[in-house]
């Protein structure tokens, strides 16, 4: 596995052109000069890590209410 490292703030922008302002995952990828798939797996990543964050936060507020 010897791809390219990408800085975790390029990342960032990246998925949020895509999930905040509505570019597609292949026009973000093409403009940014990154794999179809790199960007796929950011975005799932960032879903996912929101995903386990609202859970916690769920299980946090049932104890608290």
């Amino acid at each position: 596995m010897s791809g390219k490292r990408y800085p975790e703030e390029f990342k960032i922008q990246a998925v949020q052109q895509v999930t905040k302002q509505g570019h597609t995952l292949s026009s973000v990828a093409e403009r940014l000069g990154v794999s179809y798939k790199s960007l796929c797996d950011w975005v799932k990543n960032t879903i996912s890590q929101r995903s386990s964050v609202n859970k916690k936060t769920n299980k946090v507020l049932r104890y608290v209410s």
